[in-house]
């Protein structure tokens, strides 16, 4: 399990002494805790491994978004940190999937869910975050998708 894996890696980067990688892991425990009481409120189990993706997904989203403004910002020290911080987070997901790998699940995903327009891009969206929940970039997939169901 994912979780696992973090405190066993929070327990190693503590013996290394790498406080970079230790305060990264505790935030991660840290956001997963909080997700699984925002869970709890509503009625629903802890997160699993699949749902555990998608908030590191959001984490390295936002951690990417404050590079941006950063950088614009001539703070490069700031920047440098949380690309640190996104390559340790990115460690604990899969392989992201290519743009031609993309193609092709979306491709097979429409012929599975019988798409013929916009209408059915929540269902394609749907199978696809079931399918590949960690290993694709759903806000370039829904471009895609749009495109296969325009196109």
């Amino acid at each position: 399990m994912l979780r696992d894996d973090i405190n066993n890696a929070v327990k190693d980067a503590m013996k290394a002494k790498d406080e970079r990688k230790l305060s990264t892991l505790r935030m991660v425990n840290s956001t997963i805790k909080n997700a699984d009481i925002a869970a709890r409120g509503e009625g629903k189990p802890p997160l699993s491994d699949a749902d555990l993706l998608g908030v590191f997904q959001k984490m390295i989203k936002q951690r990417q978004e404050s590079v941006e403004l950063y950088d614009k910002g001539g703070r490069a020290e700031l920047a440098a940190q949380e690309r640190e911080e996104i390559a340790i987070i990115s460690a604990y997901l899969p392989k992201q999937m290519s743009d031609d790998e993309m193609k092709a699940a979306i491709t097979a995903a429409i012929a599975e869910t019988g798409a013929a327009g916009m209408k059915d891009m929540g269902k394609v969206i749907g199978v696809l975050r079931a399918k590949f929940a960690g290993q694709m970039d759903f806000g370039k997939a829904s471009g895609m998708v749009k495109a296969a169901l325009t196109g």
